[in-house]
C-alpha cells in the first residue's frame, strides 16, 4: 500500500538495504550454520525462536492473538512453508552452496506462475509468460546439468532436488494462503506460521534421530553466531524493514529483492564463504533473473500479490 507521506531519504535507503542485503545474506548463514548443527533441527531453532519472539512482541503492543480457525491455518502454512519449504533449504545447504541455492530458489515466481496457470486459472499463458518460463528453467537445468559444468563443480543432484521441491512448496504455500483465514495482523500471521511450522521442524528432526547427534558443546561460536543472525537479523529485522516499506511504496518495488537477493547471495558466498563464481554459476544465474523480471515486472493483480506473500510468512530467505 503507499501512502502520501514519504518517509526520509536515508530511512527509505536504509529499508531497502537491509531487505536486499540482510536477506540476501542469510543463505551463507544458513550454510554456516548447518555445517555443525543438523539442518531440521537448526531450522527448528530458528523460526521457534523468532516466532516466538514476534508473537511476544505483537502481543506486546496489542495485537489480539490468532483465533482457533487462523491457528488452524497458521499450523497448514506452517507445515507447506516451513516444515517442507524451509526444511528442504536447510537440508540442501548441506550439499549445495549458498549461492546457487538462492538462485534456483529465485524460481518461486515461475512455480506461482504455473499454478496460477494451471489450477486458478488466474493467469493466462501469454507468449511472453512462456517465455520467461521457458528461460527461466533453462537457467535452472544448467546449473543442475553436470554435462555443462564449465569448469566447475558438479552440484549435488539430490541437494538441487530439494530446493526444487523447497520452491514449489512455498509457491503452493502461496496460493493456500489466498483461500485460508488468518490473523489480519501481517506480523501476527507470519510470527504464527514461524510459532507453527517450527514445532514441525523439532518433530521432523526428532524422525530424523538429529538430537542423538547433536552435540551444543560441540558447535563453534561461528555456527552459533550464523544461527542467531539468522533469527535476528534474518527473521525479525529484516521482516520488520519490509513491512514498513509497503506502507509506502507498492509490493512491486519492494519485491524488487527477488532479483537482488540471489546477486548478493553469490557474491557473498564468494567473498566470505569460498564458494567459485564460473561461468555456468554466471549464466545460470543470469538466465534465472532474467526469467524473474520478466514474470515479476508483469502487471497484474496477482504478481502484487506474489511480491508481497513471498516475504510476509517467512521474514528471511
Amino acid at each position: 500500500m503507499q501512502t502520501a507521506g514519504r518517509p526520509a531519504a536515508w530511512k527509505t535507503l536504509l529499508a531497502f538495504g537491509i531487505i536486499y542485503f540482510v536477506w540476501g545474506s542469510t543463505f551463507l548463514a544458513i550454510r554456516v550454520s548447518v555445517l555443525e548443527i543438523p539442518p531440521f533441527l537448526c531450522a527448528a531453532l530458528r523460526f521457534t525462536m523468532a516466532g516466538a519472539l514476534l508473537y511476544a512482541w505483537m502481543r506486546l503492543t496489542g495485537t489480539a492473538a490468532p483465533k482457533r480457525q487462523e491457528w488452524g491455518s497458521a499450523a497448514l502454512l506452517g507445515t507447506v512453508i516451513f516444515a517442507l519449504d524451509y526444511g528442504c533449504v536447510f537440508w540442501a545447504e548441506q550439499r549445495v552452496p549458498s549461492g546457487i541455492t538462492a538462485v534456483v530458489l529465485a524460481t518461486i515466481p515461475a512455480f506461482i506462475t504455473l499454478l496460477e496457470v494451471a489450477m486458478l486459472r488466474t493467469q493466462r499463458l501469454t507468449l511472453r509468460l512462456g517465455a520467461a518460463l521457458l528461460v527461466g528453467m533453462g537457467g535452472v537445468a544448467v546449473l543442475m546439468n553436470n554435462s555443462l559444468a564449465l569448469g566447475e563443480q558438479p552440484i549435488d543432484r539430490k541437494g538441487a532436488l530439494a530446493l526444487l521441491v523447497a520452491a514449489f512448496a512455498w509457491a503452493l504455500g502461496t496460493i493456500m494462503s489466498r483461500k485460508l483465514a488468518l490473523p489480519g495482523s501481517k506480523p501476527m500471521s507470519a510470527a504464527a506460521q514461524m510459532l507453527a511450522g517450527g514445532v514441525q521442524l523439532f518433530l521432523v528432526a526428532a524422525a530424523a534421530g538429529e538430537f542423538s547427534r547433536f552435540h551444543a558443546r560441540a558447535v563453534s561460536p561461528q555456527a552459533w553466531a550464523a544461527l542467531a543472525y539468522l533469527i535476528v537479523a534474518g527473521s525479525i529485522v529484516a521482516f520488520t524493514a519490509y513491512i514498513w516499506l509497503l506502507h509506502y511504496f507498492s509490493p512491486t518495488k519492494v519485491g524488487t529483492y527477488a532479483y537482488v537477493n540471489p546477486v548478493v547471495a553469490v557474491a557473498i558466498g564468494y567473498l566470505l564463504g569460498g564458494e567459485s563464481i564460473g561461468l555456468r554459476t554466471l549464466l545460470g544465474t543470469l538466465l534465472v533473473l532474467v526469467s524473474v523480471v520478466g514474470i515479476t515486472t508483469m502487471k497484474t493483480a496477482a504478481r502484487e500479490n506474489v511480491a508481497r506473500k513471498r516475504v510476509e510468512l517467512a521474514a528471511a530467505d
